[in-house]
């Protein structure tokens, strides 16, 4: 069964390889990474262990675009996989960049609604490491889907007005980008074993999905 799993999911990778590329971490992205911040001495991870990746995804806009993301070589494949069903249920994403682009800046690209994986940074209000920098970890549309303290306050201004949680019916992209729990993106990345932080009790970090 095992074997069976395995060879549909290279299968499943196979078909859309011509849109979606998953490579070692190569000498040009590594200096991105450091000049960029998101990597640095000291990491939990090596980059050895990472891989990038390169997926189509929905615009806002509609259209085709296509965006690059560092994850852990374990749920690289997988992660493929999911981009791609999101990309064919038209669910929209705003930007897909990697995170040195805002020199590691977690707030930088949050303010950008930039979806990300890899970064080496804390977690939230800790000083232990974040999912994120293992390579275990997305954020999705983190304006659309904010970060909410147990005191209920959200840091990005641009966020508040999302602080309800349901969608309307004019249906645009913001709207549609909104994650809840019976959508089927919620549940596409729950059903690989995704943890949600919508579904957290004390603080909701709707944006995050971590393996």
């Amino acid at each position: 069964m095992i074997k069976i799993v395995i060879a549909f999911t290279f299968l499943t990778v196979s078909l859309f390889a011509q849109h979606n590329r998953i490579a070692k971490i190569s000498p040009q992205i590594k200096s991105r990474m450091l000049k960029g911040g998101s990597y640095h001495v000291g990491c939990p991870v090596s980059l050895e262990k990472l891989r990038y990746l390169r997926m189509r995804y929905r615009g806002f806009d509609g259209k085709t675009q296509w965006g690059e993301m560092i994850v852990h070589q374990e749920v690289a494949q997988e992660v493929v996989v999911l981009f791609e069903e999101l990309y064919k249920m038209n669910y929209p994403i705003r930007r897909m960049k990697l995170i040195s682009d805002f020199k590691g800046s977690d707030w930088r690209s949050i303010e950008a609604d930039n979806t990300s994986a890899f970064n080496c940074r804390s977690a939230t209000g800790s000083k232990k490491w974040s999912k994120h920098a293992y390579g275990k970890a997305i954020d999705i549309n983190p304006i659309e889907n904010p970060y909410i303290s147990r005191s209920g306050r959200i840091a990005h201004r641009a966020s508040f007005v999302y602080r309800k949680r349901e969608h309307t019916l004019d249906m645009r992209p913001e709207n549609r980008a909104l994650l809840l729990p019976h959508d089927k993106a919620t549940k596409l990345f729950r059903a690989y074993g995704w943890k949600w932080g919508g579904a957290w009790r004390s603080v909701k970090d709707y944006q995050h999905f971590s393996k």
